[in-house]
C-alpha cells in the first residue's frame, strides 16, 4: 500500500497569510479576538484557540472595547470598520488581497448600477463571510444566488452586473452566466444581453486551478481521502471533483473518520484537501492510514 499527499493542495496564500498574522500577533500580545472562524477547519481553529485566538461573532464584537480583533481572509463589510472606530478596536486586517480588490470592484459596479436602475448579482453561498463582505459594499442591495434555481430573484427587465464569490466553481459560474443571457434575450429580445449584461469572472485562479489538478490526482490514485472541514465551500466543491473522477473518494475531517474498509493492500492512496486544510492535518491522516494493518 502506498500513501501520497497532493503537494498542490492545502492552504491558499490568503488563508496562510491570515494564520501567520494571527500567530505573530499572539506571540507578541498573548490573546487575540477573531471575527468568525479564521479558517473553515475545526481542528486548525482549535489549535489556534489553544494559542490564544478567541473566536467571536458580530454580536459579541459590538460589546468589545479597547482591544485587538483579527479580520480573517474573507474580508468584512464597511460596517465592521465603522464599529471598530466607534469602540476603539484595533483591527488586525488579514483580508485576502484578491477579496479586497473584488470588494472595490463590486462597490464601483454598484454605484454605477444605481445611476441606471440596474442590479448587482453575486454568485455565492448565502451567509458566507466573504459574501457578507461583498454585499456590504452595496448597502446589502446585491442579489445573492447560489445557483440557477434562484435566478427568479433577478429582474430581467433591468441591467445586470454579475460577480462571483472567489471560491465558487468556475463551471457553475459559466452555467449561471449562460442562463442569465438566455433569460435576458427572452425577456428583452434577441441579443439583449450584449448591452444589458456585464459578467465578471471573479473566481480566484489559485482556487479554480485546483480543479484540473484534482481531476489528474484523482485518476492517478486508486483511493482518494479528501480532508476538509465540513463548513468549507471550497472543500465540498473539490471533493465533488474527486468523486466525479474516482468513485472511491471519501470525505473526512480528520483521521478518526477514516474507515480501513475503504482500502485494499495493494492500493495507491491519495490524500488531498481544500484551500482551508492545513498540511499538518493531511500528514496526520496519511500517517494514520500508513499505520493500518490491512489484510
Amino acid at each position: 500500500m502506498e500513501v501520497v499527499i497532493d503537494e498542490k493542495s492545502g492552504y491558499c496564500f490568503g488563508v496562510e497569510f491570515a494564520i501567520q498574522m494571527a500567530e505573530e500577533e499572539m506571540e507578541a500580545s498573548g490573546t487575540l479576538y477573531c471575527l468568525g472562524d479564521i479558517v473553515h477547519n475545526a481542528m486548525e481553529v482549535e489549535r489556534l484557540n489553544q494559542k490564544g485566538l478567541q473566536v467571536i461573532d458580530r454580536e459579541q464584537l459590538k460589546e468589545l472595547r479597547d482591544c485587538k480583533v483579527l479580520i480573517r481572509a474573507h474580508g468584512e463589510p464597511p460596517e465592521t470598520y465603522k464599529l471598530a472606530i466607534e469602540n476603539n478596536i484595533e483591527l488586525i486586517d488579514a483580508s485576502c488581497p484578491v477579496v479586497l480588490k473584488l470588494q472595490n470592484r463590486v462597490k464601483n459596479a454598484f454605484d454605477k448600477a444605481e445611476e441606471i436602475n440596474g442590479q448587482v448579482v453575486i454568485y455565492g453561498k448565502h451567509g458566507h463571510a466573504e459574501v457578507i463582505g461583498l454585499t456590504g459594499q452595496t448597502r446589502d442591495k446585491a442579489i445573492v444566488v447560489s445557483g440557477i434555481d434562484e435566478l427568479d430573484r433577478v429582474d430581467f427587465a433591468k441591467n445586470i452586473v454579475l460577480f462571483s464569490q472567489t471560491t465558487k466553481s468556475t463551471k457553475g459560474f459559466y452555467e449561471l452566466k449562460e442562463e442569465i443571457e438566455k433569460r435576458l434575450s427572452t425577456a428583452n429580445g434577441e441579443n439583449a444581453h450584449l448591452e444589458m449584461f456585464d459578467a465578471n469572472d471573479s473566481i480566484c485562479r489559485q482556487v479554480s486551478n485546483r480543479e484540473p489538478q484534482m481531476e489528474k490526482f484523482s485518476q492517478e490514485n486508486d483511493v482518494i481521502v479528501f480532508v476538509s472541514g465540513k463548513k468549507s465551500s471550497n472543500g465540498k466543491s473539490l471533493y465533488n471533483v474527486c468523486l466525479k473522477f474516482n468513485e472511491r473518494s471519501y470525505f473526512v475531517e480528520n483521521e478518526d473518520e477514516v474507515n480501513p474498509e475503504w482500502f485494499n493492500p495493494g492500493d495507491k492512496i491519495g490524500i488531498s484537501g481544500a484551500t482551508s486544510t492545513p498540511m499538518w492535518l493531511m500528514e496526520q491522516v496519511a500517517t494514520h492510514i500508513r499505520s493500518l494493518e490491512l489484510v
